[in-house]
């Protein structure tokens, strides 16, 4: 009876041992690669504007690169600062609201958009190959807030009215940026990744179409009655700058 209780709690800690060894190689070998505090890369996409002549988020879409740099905190959080290029075009044709000076007389428009833009991103699961960081996913949804600057150029409008002009924007325009949006990291290889997003950036000036208060009616406040535009991008990043194995690191 005694031989039978000593041989089974033999075996319980043979295979106790055998378990913690398991474990013990299996986080040793998931934690093998470097983890990076730096991505750089640039995207391609599409903008639209959305103002007093669009209301569809879709619309009239024109394109847009970017140049995109990222601090990672860690595998779930990192600030992102990017700059892009694009273009705006809108018409007041066939739009519902109707406005006094262009109901006889529509217009199109057409304008370069330069911005700069700093973003917190927040992953919602720690993202990375799973080697560098235990637990990480290949794929995370995320969302960003963020703030900036937008440029653009003086609008080419098709119209020459006297009236119109008189409320128009003279040239290129200034605009403090409020940022939004969501997407999707994938981990394309150990230090490339790709980024697919949608962002909403909501300006702080109704001159991105070159008409200024449609209505005749001046509005006060920072984005009351204010142009913004959206934009569907997809960028790629290489991972740079690892971290310290054996202090400054995510592992533990």
């Amino acid at each position: 009876m005694s031989e039978s209780v000593f041989d089974k709690t033999w075996m319980v800690r043979v295979l106790m041992a055998l378990l913690a060894c398991h474990f013990s190689l299996a986080i040793s070998l998931a934690q093998d690669e470097d983890e990076y505090r730096l991505e750089l890369g640039g995207g391609l996409g599409l903008t639209a504007y959305e103002g007093d002549f669009n209301g569809n988020l879709l619309k009239g879409m024109q394109p847009r690169a970017a140049l995109v740099a990222k601090y990672k905190m860690n595998p779930r959080m990192a600030w992102s600062a990017q700059i892009a290029m694009g273009q705006l075009k809108g018409s007041s044709k066939n739009v519902e609201t109707w406005y006094p000076e262009l109901h006889d007389n529509p217009m199109d428009f057409k304008t370069s958009v330069t911005d700069f833009t700093v973003r917190y991103e927040y992953n919602f699961w720690p993202f990375g190959t799973g080697r560098e960081y235990l637990g990480a996913k290949p794929l995370t949804p995320f969302l960003a807030i963020g703030t900036g600057l937008c440029f653009t150029g003086k609008p080419k409008t098709s119209w020459s009215t006297d009236s119109i002009a008189a409320s128009s924007a003279t040239g290129g325009t200034v605009g403090a940026v409020l940022l939004f949006g969501a997407g999707v990291k994938y981990k394309l290889h150990d230090r490339v990744n790709i980024i697919a997003e949608w962002t909403m950036h909501f300006t702080g000036t109704d001159k991105l179409d070159g008409i200024v208060d449609p209505y005749g009616i001046k509005s006060t406040g920072l984005f009351k009655n204010a142009d913004c535009y959206s934009a569907l991008q997809v960028t790629m990043t290489y991972d740079l700058w690892a971290k310290c194995k054996t202090c400054h690191n995510d592992r533990n």
